[in-house]
């Protein structure tokens, strides 16, 4: 695959904090992390960007005026339907969330901010936008129950391991993409991944998802010598 196409592929991510420190540490800790950042000073700048530019998700904090971030958020979630908003606030009350969900909010989170788990936030919105609000995930003879986390081969419910239900999943996320050992072991083990001496764990997860895909499914799950592996669309 080429970097452009994996360029294209990569989320891309709007974030608008009124304390300009934090809205620093967001942006490189996410960048980081291979999302593609821009940044906005103010709500202003945040509606021309917005205005011009398509994003996955947009991170908006609401600390400087809540009255012209809900307005913003309830504005262009009309025009971005497709796009994930998260709130940060220096406000917890739960009538504040309840108001920022009601104007299209995917999530809010109260100061102080960890970046952890903002990422682990971050991730289970783009997730849910990726299922785009279905419970079911189809991938030729495949299909999953998001809902009830059942997985069916040929319309027979077959038995996965926690690790592997989450693996399958990610990988018919990212049907016809390349995927790092690196990102694959992030997905499924987040922060902790950066203890593990070696990916022995996943070849097995890998083997163990084949045999239990059968024969003829297993051949979908293809190994990408010297980079990872790839659910393959034909």
């Amino acid at each position: 695959m080429s970097s452009e196409a994996e360029q294209d592929d990569l989320m891309k991510i709007l974030i608008t904090a009124y304390d300009n420190a934090l809205q620093t540490s967001i942006f490189n800790y996410l960048k980081n992390e291979a999302y593609v950042c821009e940044a906005a000073l103010n709500f202003q700048e945040a509606s021309e960007k917005l205005y011009c530019y398509e994003y996955d998700l947009v991170i908006l904090d609401f600390s400087s005026s809540k009255e012209i971030g809900l307005n913003l958020l309830s504005e262009q979630k009309k025009k971005h339907a497709s796009s994930a908003f998260i709130i940060i606030s220096d406000n917890s009350s739960l009538s504040e969330k309840i108001t920022a969900f009601d104007c299209g909010a995917d999530d809010y989170m109260a100061k102080p901010l960890h970046l952890q788990e903002l990422h682990s936030r971050v991730k289970a919105v783009l997730r849910r936008g990726k299922l785009n609000g279905n419970e079911t995930l189809v991938f030729k003879k495949i299909k999953i129950d998001t809902f009830a986390r059942v997985v069916y081969l040929d319309n027979k419910a077959i038995s996965l391991t926690r690790r592997e239900y989450e693996l399958l999943q990610y990988l018919i996320l990212n049907r016809g993409r390349v995927l790092t050992k690196e990102r694959i072991a992030e997905y499924l083990w987040g922060d902790d991944s950066d203890l593990l001496d070696n990916f022995n764990f996943l070849y097995v997860h890998i083997n163990n998802l084949r045999k239990k895909l059968n024969w003829q499914s297993s051949g979908y799950i293809k190994s990408i010598y010297g980079m990872g592996y790839m659910l393959v669309q034909d």
